[in-house]
């Protein structure tokens, strides 16, 4: 959620339960200004919260003109002093998966090899190097995972041009009411998947400008989203059963919308069996 409007965002999901405390949120309005500025970032997102067992991870990201470039991400243990998190890779991600149990809200905190994969740890062996796993990078993996996940967009709120870059769209004016109760109005902003199965004919309906992502309806499992109206009726929010923690909000006909984290960062394993 934008970092100029963070106040009245937090206040609009706040129906989890989850949330911050009003010195929290005035600290973290004033440093996320300064971060912006600091690094010259067009815009700054609070991304929201990982909460582990001695401490919290507070996460911000920073965007250029293009959105579909990568974001930069930084992390604060006190909501004022902040930290550039590298890029994620597919290691990272692979070996944040086998991990088991809450963060501890320590950095520089070592996960042992007896906690990864067997067949990962000999192969670190054989590189010569230690098979520990840093918190640090299980954070990055675990923000990676939880973006390409469950990070949504309104349709329309974004355009992407012939040549590729993506920008805001100057025209969005928010989804209608009934548009906005609808899974199918809502994008994963992230590389498509199911769009690209998609045959011509299927297709045809689409707008290239704006239909260039994977809507949620097609998400998997089933029913791993809910959609309630909120604050009268006049709040549209969606909240993932997959991550449990991740709250998206959009208010019908403007152009208020967001989403923030507040959880373990723990992936909802049981979900298939809830449903």
């Amino acid at each position: 959620m934008e970092a100029v409007s963070l106040a009245a965002a937090l206040e609009l999901t706040a129906g989890g339960g989850a949330g911050l405390s009003a010195e929290k949120r005035a600290v973290l309005g004033a440093s996320l200004l300064l971060l912006q500025r600091d690094y010259r970032f067009e815009r700054v997102w609070f991304w929201g919260r990982i909460q582990g067992v001695r401490g919290a991870y507070y996460i911000a990201e920073g965007l250029g003109s293009d959105r579909a470039a990568p974001r930069s991400r930084l992390y604060s243990l006190n909501c004022v002093e902040w930290s550039l998190l590298p890029p994620a890779t597919k290691e990272m991600v692979a070996q944040a998966e086998q991990l088991k149990g809450r963060f501890q809200g320590d950095p520089s905190f070592e996960y042992e090899y007896t906690e990864i994969d067997a067949e990962d740890a000999e192969r670190l062996f054989e590189d010569g190097k230690e098979p520990v796993i840093k918190e640090e990078a299980r954070l990055i993996a675990t923000i990676e995972q939880i973006d390409k996940a469950v990070g949504i967009i309104p349709r329309g709120a974004f355009v992407k041009t012939p040549l590729g870059s993506v920008h805001e769209n100057r025209n969005f004016e928010g989804l209608s009411l009934t548009e906005a109760k609808k899974l199918s109005s809502y994008f994963q902003f992230t590389e498509p998947v199911n769009l690209k199965n998609k045959t011509l004919l299927e297709k045809a309906d689409l707008d290239p400008s704006t239909d260039f992502l994977d809507s949620l309806e097609h998400d998997i499992p089933q029913g791993s989203w809910t959609i309630q109206l909120e604050k009268g009726g006049t709040v549209v929010v969606l909240r993932s059963l997959l991550w449990l923690g991740l709250t998206f909000y959009h208010i019908p006909m403007t152009k208020q919308y967001g989403y923030v984290y507040f959880g373990t960062g723990e992936k909802n394993l049981d979900l298939p069996f809830m449903l």
